[in-house]
């Protein structure tokens, strides 16, 4: 049974039928989906829930499918980590990694978004699917139409990293490489959505994708024992993720699922694309575009769409907005991965480094549960971690060399790894 009502202007309340749409034809706002909850009460329940599948489709009764899914059979439900030893390191009492970087199948959350905008697309008859990307996403697009049978089309922007490249042709979709940056990508993709009748799941079919973000949020909720932490720190590119946490939290609030401890959301984004960020240090409402330059290429949107709806809800909920250099980003990926074996890219590590920021400022109490989001894999971007290690030994097969290795690590002063095996003692 589905439980969706219509479309609704997030702006002024008019109402649409469920069809690709994405603005108000009064006032041009966005259009989200709308359900009924009441019509849910008693009958979306905490049981009903964990008695579904192992996937983000343990939540499809709020999410706006008609049917059984089409796509992301297996996408979702992906672990969260109590951060113990990262926790100690940062000094705070109970810190958790939603970590989306094992999404299946292409290791960032964007598997989410992508697995309810095909199924809609192919409720809605479409055979062909493309977006604007700034990696993640065409990655995902692609792997998903491909399970599928879809024809596919995903625009990026030239700079790209290989590894991105690589994961999104594999699967064989007609990829165009775009002389700028994401927002001349995006630009070009509405151009394509009004012309040709094809789903773009970011622009066309935006009111059915952004959903699928819900249910990172609806994870860490029940993931928690059914609570929610006190803080939830979000990455922002687009502004998809972080208003649908919100609201993934709401919605659970609304049926009774959880308790309202007043949860604050957080924004992160890097220092050389944070214009969110920046309006909401100055008390802004709306946000100035910007022209980004940072390594993280993945949430480097200097006009994201849903931006106003990040402000909203930071602001709302009582959150911050925090921004980190590539340098803090780096580090951060660092820290994550030498302290609970996670590692990210970094959108990721923009996300700890401004956590750590916001904890170490006194925005966020060491005291109250925190819970990082990480949404993509560092094995896509490698290249960001080039000249980040102590050169490796290298040695002759023998133990006599390796011992003596060991020795030369010892006096020379050997830091981190090294250090560590330099000085352990031989038992």
């Amino acid at each position: 049974m589905s439980y969706v009502a219509c479309l609704r202007c997030k702006e002024c309340g008019a109402e649409y039928p469920i069809t690709p749409r994405t603005v108000c034809d009064h006032d041009f706002g966005p259009v989200e989906v709308a359900y009924d909850y009441a019509a849910m009460q008693g009958k979306v329940t905490r049981t009903s829930i964990e008695a579904g599948p192992r996937s983000l489709w343990r939540y499809k009764d709020l999410l706006p499918i008609e049917g059984e899914p089409k796509v992301g059979l297996h996408s979702g439900y992906t672990p969260l980590v109590k951060a113990d030893r990262l926790a100690r390191e940062l000094g705070v009492r109970e810190l958790y990694i939603k970590d989306d970087s094992t999404n299946y199948p292409t290791f960032s959350y964007k598997d989410r978004v992508v697995s309810v905008a095909l199924t809609k697309a192919m409720e809605f008859g479409f055979d062909t699917v493309g977006c604007a990307s700034t990696g993640n996403l065409a990655h995902s697009v692609a792997a998903h139409a491909a399970k599928a049978g879809l024809r596919t089309v995903v625009l990026v922007p030239e700079d790209l990293e290989e590894g991105k490249i690589v994961g999104s042709r594999v699967f064989g979709p007609l990829l165009v490489k775009i002389k700028g940056n994401y927002d001349d990508v995006n630009r070009l993709c509405s151009q394509i959505a009004d012309k040709y009748p094809w789903a773009i799941v970011n622009v066309n079919l935006r009111p059915f994708y952004t959903e699928g973000a819900k249910t990172h949020g609806f994870e860490i909720a029940e993931q928690m024992g059914w609570q929610l932490p006190k803080h939830t720190v979000v990455p922002v590119a687009g502004g998809t993720i972080l208003p649908k946490v919100w609201k993934a939290y709401r919605e659970l609030i609304e049926l009774g699922l959880v308790e309202d401890n007043g949860p604050r959301i957080h924004a992160a984004q890097a220092a050389g694309c944070n214009p969110v960020v920046k309006a909401i240090a100055e008390g802004e409402e709306i946000f100035q575009p910007q022209k980004p330059n940072t390594i993280a290429k993945s949430i480097a949107i200097g006009n994201p769409a849903d931006g106003y709806y990040v402000i909203k809800v930071v602001t709302e909920s009582g959150g911050a907005g925090e921004s980190a250099t590539d340098p803090e980003i780096l580090a951060a990926i660092g820290l994550l991965a030498r302290t609970e074996g996670i590692f990210t890219e970094p959108a990721g590590g923009t996300t700890l480094a401004c956590a750590i920021k916001l904890i170490q400022s006194g925005r966020i109490p060491r005291d109250e549960p925190v819970c990082v989001c990480i949404t993509g894999n560092g094995l896509k971007t490698i290249e960001v971690m080039t000249g980040q290690f102590e050169s490796s030994p290298v040695i002759a097969p023998r133990l006599g060399e390796f011992e003596q290795m060991l020795a030369k690590l010892d006096e020379n002063g050997a830091s981190g790894a090294h250090a560590r095996l330099a000085t352990s003692k031989v038992i």
